[in-house]
């Protein structure tokens, strides 16, 4: 059953094409920790979402083109087993992201070129990037039961751009902070069965921040600023995971997780951004987001072993931010493993359709504050991975 088990939680783990938000990138698992002996991994993993949609009649009806850019990642772990009852994990990832290009055709956006104008988000870009390093101890207590807990060092930076905002600009320089984990499992190995309860801290971040705007081509009302620097807080948020895994037959594994995030502790608030433009943040979330997996792993001899999930995030409703044009998803994965001596390799494929969201207008738009801005329908994604693992 140990050939199953990484199958399933490897598929789990490749390509985590959409999440809360459509930034967060790693599901923050800890499950390298109950590897056999002491073992590396690495994985690589692309995700190609097509997210689109139109703008009301109001913001003169054109189509947003394909504003979610494609983007890979390359995450590493190790587990060592310090002795009998003690074991240690290092694990590299990217717990947040975001690669954001509203395409142009006129240059000019609504409603400066008329009938011929580009969607009022078009040029609009973010780019949010962040590594996190991890080590994490799990030691082994009497009954089946082991504690886990660890630090994370997590560095977050980024850009942002938006034209129609006197050609907005904003530029962070990276922050770096620590958070903890901790949490409790429990197994029987005779079944394969296990049940682990995380808890993953937030970071609190402050950002130093440069923010620019450029009049040209856009006339007035909008304020001009240039290098306006100051500081502004985010918080990457808390979560909880609770992953599961046992036997119900014969080289037959049903596994799954469910994972809350505080997401609605997250907000993006530049001072010059918020000074100049009236209020309002350039990204926040309303609500809390419960993600859940579920699925079935089969052996099907000594090296190949088969798998397959189904993931689902509930819409929130109501209205989204322009830089993330997304509201819950469901997917279905595929995977399979091969292990053959000290070598296993899992590749995986999964396809993610992405649930139907409404964008506000933020205050720069000059026209109708928090008014129905565009409409995004019918998006989805895929994302594959291959994960080689070595023990050693």
């Amino acid at each position: 059953m140990k050939l199953l088990g990484g199958t399933a939680l490897a598929l789990l783990a490749l390509g985590n094409a959409v999440a809360a938000g459509g930034i967060e990138r790693s599901p923050q698992s800890t499950a390298i920790l109950f590897e056999d002996g002491n073992y590396f991994e690495v994985t690589y993993s692309n995700v190609n979402p097509t997210v689109s949609g139109t703008a009301t009649a109001t913001y003169g009806g054109v189509d947003t083109g394909d504003m979610a850019e494609s983007y890979n990642q390359l995450n590493f772990g190790a587990k060592f087993e310090l002795s009998e009852k003690l074991n240690l994990a290092l694990i590299q990832d990217s717990p947040v992201g975001a690669d954001v290009f509203y395409p142009t055709t006129s240059g000019v956006p609504f409603p400066f070129a008329g009938a011929g104008s580009d969607h009022v988000f078009s040029g609009g870009n973010a780019d949010l990037n962040s590594n996190s390093l991890a080590a994490y101890l799990r030691y082994e207590l009497p009954n089946n039961f082991s504690l886990v807990g660890g630090i994370r060092r997590v560095s977050v930076g980024g850009e942002l751009g938006i034209p129609f905002f006197n050609n907005y600009t904003l530029d962070v320089e990276d922050s770096t902070e620590i958070g903890y984990s901790a949490g409790i499992a429990w197994e029987k190995p005779e079944i394969a069965a296990r049940v682990a309860l995380t808890f993953h801290s937030a970071t609190d971040h402050t950002f130093a921040s440069t923010e620019n705007t450029n009049a040209a081509p856009i006339p007035d009302p909008f304020p001009d600023f240039d290098d306006f620097t100051g500081s502004f807080d985010v918080t990457i948020p808390k979560s909880v995971n609770l992953d599961f895994q046992t036997g119900v037959a014969a080289d037959t594994l049903v596994f799954g997780s469910i994972r809350w995030v505080d997401w609605s502790s997250f907000d993006i608030t530049p001072p010059g951004y918020n000074a100049f433009s009236g209020g309002g943040s350039l990204v926040d979330y309303d609500d809390d987001v419960i993600t859940y997996n579920l699925g079935v792993g089969r052996r099907l001899n000594e090296n190949w072993s088969i798998a397959a999930t189904v993931g689902h995030e509930k819409s929130g409703g109501g209205y989204v931010g322009n830089l993330g044009p997304t509201d819950g998803y469901t997917s279905l994965g595929l995977g399979a493993t091969y292990t053959n001596g000290n070598i296993k390799i899992t590749g995986g494929v999964r396809h993610v359709w992405i649930g139907d969201a409404d964008t506000f207008g933020p205050p720069i738009t000059g026209i109708t504050a928090g008014e129905e801005l565009a409409n995004f329908r019918d998006n989805s994604a895929w994302a594959w991975g291959l994960r080689v693992g070595y023990y050693f």
